[in-house]
This record gives C-alpha cells, sequence and structure tokens, in this order.
C-alpha cells in the first residue's frame, strides 16, 4: 500500500510540474513502395523512421502519401510532417541531411542465364530484350533511360513505370518480376529497389552495378540519400545528423538486411554535376515534387 502511495504522488507531482510526453516524429511516406515503406511498416525507411524516434524517445505519426510528383509539395512543405526518410542529397526544395547510403542504379540478370552484362557500353545490350524503369511521359526519365537512348539502344528496350498500378504492391517491383519470368533479359534498376525484390524470387539474380556511374558530363548514375527537412529547419537538421552519425552501425546493419546495394561517394566535381542535374531530365530516384 504505501508502495502505491508513493507511486501515486509521483504521478500527480510530475502532472503538476506541466510535464508532458515528448512530440511524435511526425513522417511523411509513401503506403506502398517497398523496400522503403508501406503502411505496415515493412520498409526499411520504416524502420529507420521507428530508431529515430526510439533515440528521441517518442513515437512515430505518419501522414501517407504517395511518392510521386507533388509529394514534397503536398506534405513536407505543407506542414503536414516534419521529416522524410529518404531524399537526394542536395535536392533544392527540401534541406537534407547528411547521406545514410549512396546506391547505384544496377543491371539485374538470372544468374542460370550467365550473363555478364556490366556497362552500358556492352555490345549485348544492341541485342538483348532491355527493360528500364521510366518515370512519365514527359521525358523525365531515369537515367538509365537516357544512357542507353544515348547510344540509340531504344528498340529493344521496355519501359515499366516506377510509379506503375497503384492498386497493387509495391508497383516498380514489376521490373525485376519481369527478369525472372523471362520477360526480359536485363534490367537497368535502382538498386535499393532492385536488391530487395530480387531476393524473393522463385529463380537467382544478380545484380552488377551500372557503369559507368558518371555516364557523360552530367548524367550520374549513382546518388546519395539523405533524410529531409522543411529548408530553414536548421536545428532538426543538425538533431538527425547527430543521430546518423551516432546510429552509424544500427544504420548500416538495416540496409545489409535489406540487401541495398551502396557505393562510395564520386569525386567533388561529379557530386556538382550530380546535383545540377537532379531534378531536371535524369530524376534521381525517389524524388517528389
Amino acid at each position: 500500500m504505501k508502495r502505491l502511495i508513493l507511486s501515486l504522488l509521483a504521478v500527480l507531482a510530475l502532472t503538476r510540474s506541466g510535464a508532458a510526453a515528448p512530440e511524435p516524429l511526425r513522417v511523411c511516406a509513401d503506403p506502398n513502395n517497398l523496400p522503403f515503406s508501406n503502411a505496415r511498416g515493412e520498409g526499411f525507411e520504416n524502420r529507420l523512421a521507428e530508431l529515430l524516434a526510439r533515440d528521441l524517445g517518442t513515437t512515430v505519426r505518419y501522414t501517407w502519401w504517395a511518392q510521386r510528383r507533388g509529394f514534397v509539395r503536398n506534405t513536407l512543405n505543407a506542414r503536414q510532417c516534419d521529416v522524410v526518410m529518404g531524399m537526394p542529397t542536395g535536392l533544392e526544395l527540401v534541406a537534407t541531411t547528411r547521406p545514410y547510403y549512396r546506391s547505384t542504379y544496377v543491371f539485374v540478370t538470372r544468374r542460370d542465364e550467365h550473363r555478364r552484362i556490366a556497362s552500358f557500353d556492352d555490345p549485348a545490350l544492341r541485342r538483348l530484350r532491355v527493360g528500364v524503369q521510366l518515370v512519365g511521359d514527359d521525358g523525365a526519365n531515369t537515367p538509365p533511360a537516357h544512357a542507353l537512348a544515348r547510344r540509340g539502344i531504344v528498340r529493344n528496350v521496355t519501359g515499366y513505370p516506377v510509379y506503375g498500378d497503384y492498386r497493387l504492391e509495391s508497383p516498380p517491383s514489376r521490373i525485376v518480376a519481369a527478369v525472372a519470368r523471362g520477360e526480359i533479359d536485363v534490367a537497368a534498376a535502382w538498386g535499393p529497389m532492385a536488391g530487395y525484390f530480387a531476393t524473393r524470387e522463385g529463380v537467382p539474380l544478380a545484380l552488377t552495378p551500372v557503369m559507368p556511374q558518371q555516364d557523360g558530363p552530367a548524367l550520374p548514375q549513382t546518388f546519395s540519400i539523405s533524410l529531409a527537412v522543411r529548408r530553414g529547419d536548421a536545428a532538426r537538421k543538425e538533431l538527425l545528423d547527430r543521430f546518423l552519425v551516432r546510429r552509424h552501425d544500427e544504420i548500416e546493419a538495416l540496409l545489409d538486411e535489406f540487401h541495398v546495394p551502396r557505393v562510395a561517394a564520386m569525386p567533388r566535381p561529379a557530386v556538382r554535376a550530380a546535383h545540377a542535374r537532379a531534378g531536371a531530365d535524369a530524376r534521381a530516384p525517389g524524388e517528389g515534387r
């Protein structure tokens, strides 16, 4: 009884002192975009948000919005949330933290067919059935689509929309499934998505980083990915930067668990060119407007 009375007195004291639970971590995310996020919390960005919330002593509260054109405008910049868990580093619409990974587009092939495609200059790409991810019908397509077009490789190319049929689960995964089924011979796809879904197909698939990683003066095939906050939200950005340093090893283990391929950063001139290009005709992965 004495312990109960003391506990009640402690709760009463906290209430009178005005102590309150910390505000939730407000995150905007796509409810149907594995391996990054979904409404069931199964993506690595969901897991990263949970890790951040625990680090801050709070919980996650989501605003769900399909991550496509208009995403940033209607979520983060409309103050529906405070953090987005994955945006290209240096994207002008937002303020981005230090990158927590850098990934690349990859060639996806079936292991049992023993294809060794590693470069856009491989002559085999002119005769194989090639799949690429397409962003839209306005010419705003992925870097591999532009790299192939620059080489005149177009007639044997099939496009798989990044947005796809949103009524189905994880629409971008269709390009990986097409390789597994033999619908196409090779796919050029964003590495984190390809790495995750390749492990879920019924046949072994191989992933090879595309080369060159910097195709021409301003067509990068690799991108650094950061957390994002509103421009001007310097205090929150600094808080997130410290979190990324403090929990680096756990974040690396999380990325390994989801089979996210990583590459080293490009030299500074290439980084500047990548930032200038991202958001133009060669869209960086996951970029919302």
